[in-house]
């Protein structure tokens, strides 16, 4: 003859509680999806536009301040690396910026 065996009840309340936990992980991110159903696809790329020509702007514009510089009054130094570098450096902290700013925004809009 089969022997049927039964979960314990605190098993059962076990299994039930993290069916509900994933239920209600799943009913939080359809809400959070019909919040934000604007933002689609194009504008994490349209983020990743915003991030990348604020590091790209203020590094040609470094390269050219630092060529003009080297042009202008040659030395051994080579002022249009420097520049580069500084140009990098200011389009990351622009970066983070906008990326901070955006952050923001979403963090506020889901509380």
């Amino acid at each position: 003859m089969v022997e049927i065996r039964r979960t314990s009840s605190q098993r059962r309340k076990d299994i039930a509680d993290r069916f509900a936990d994933k239920v209600a992980k799943r009913e939080l991110l359809r809400l959070k999806s019909i919040r934000h159903k604007d933002e689609t696809v194009w504008f994490g790329l349209g983020m990743f536009g915003i991030v990348g020509w604020s590091v790209a702007i203020p590094t040609l514009i470094g390269i050219a301040v630092g060529l003009w510089i080297d042009r202008t009054w040659p030395s051994r130094y080579s002022w249009a690396l420097m520049f580069l570098i500084i140009g990098v450096v200011l389009g990351c902290i622009n970066a983070a910026y906008w990326v901070r700013k955006v952050r923001s925004k979403i963090i506020e809009d889901d509380e």
